[in-house]
């Protein structure tokens, strides 16, 4: 057996490989409460179909695979009170981060999963969801780190499983390397077409897509952000 046939058994039986920080700076005692006694209510609920993990029973349902801070869902969720937000992020410390986000500004419509979102992937039904985002991953810049990038053939392939035909696809980064791997990456599936006609498309902020703080850092830092937005279609 070759060292990637071990690989692709090692997956099969213990859930995707995962090259990301699971845990960062100790946890300030606050955070820590959040942790302890909101996130297993908010916990996105395995075998329960996600309209039902909501309490408003929400018509578009929308995921963001690692949410960072939680910043960018929370704003999302707070412009969409109607609609229902599943954050993924196995980061602990932005785990924290959103659920004093969900508190503070008292939003009900997320629900998180604290763990690598391929996990859950295959639970969820047929075009179940209005849209996914995918906002400044983790760039693995180094061409032997590629296949570390979250972007990847069979996450496309799931994503065009779960987004109805209508829906969206929403990439973002400031990294050089990762904006040509994800607009590639994207652009090569047929489930999926750019909506971008000229630059300002791919250069300019759409006006529903929340600023934060990293976004701000990238401007200041001479790091120039690119938004590619594709429609799932048939």
């Amino acid at each position: 057996m070759t060292n990637s046939e071990q690989n692709k058994r090692h997956e099969d039986v213990e859930g995707p490989k995962f090259y990301g920080r699971r845990k960062g700076r100790p946890l300030r005692k606050t955070m820590q409460s959040l942790l302890d006694n909101e996130l297993e209510i908010l916990r996105l609920k395995p075998g329960v179909a996600l309209v039902d993990q909501f309490d408003h029973a929400p018509t578009d349902i929308f995921l963001e695979i690692g949410f960072g801070g939680g910043e960018h869902i929370a704003g999302l969720a707070k412009n969409r009170p109607d609609a229902g937000f599943i954050g993924a992020e196995p980061f602990i410390n932005g785990v924290a981060s959103l659920l004093r986000h969900i508190e503070t500004d008292n939003i009900p419509n997320i629900r998180l999963f604290d763990d690598d979102v391929r996990l859950i992937l295959p639970d969820m039904g047929n075009a179940s969801l209005a849209g996914a985002f995918v906002m400044f991953p983790d760039p693995w810049p180094k061409r032997r780190h590629a296949a570390r990038r979250i972007l990847q053939p069979a996450l496309l392939d799931e994503l065009a499983r779960l987004i109805r035909v209508g829906g969206r696809l929403v990439l973002a980064s400031d990294d050089p390397t990762a904006k040509s791997w994800l607009l590639q990456a994207a652009t090569s599936h047929a489930g999926f077409r750019w909506q971008a006609k000229t630059p300002d498309d791919w250069r300019i902020r759409p006006d529903d897509l929340p600023e934060t703080r990293y976004m701000q850092k990238a401007l200041r830092e001479d790091r120039r952000p690119a938004w590619f937005i594709f429609d799932r279609i048939a």
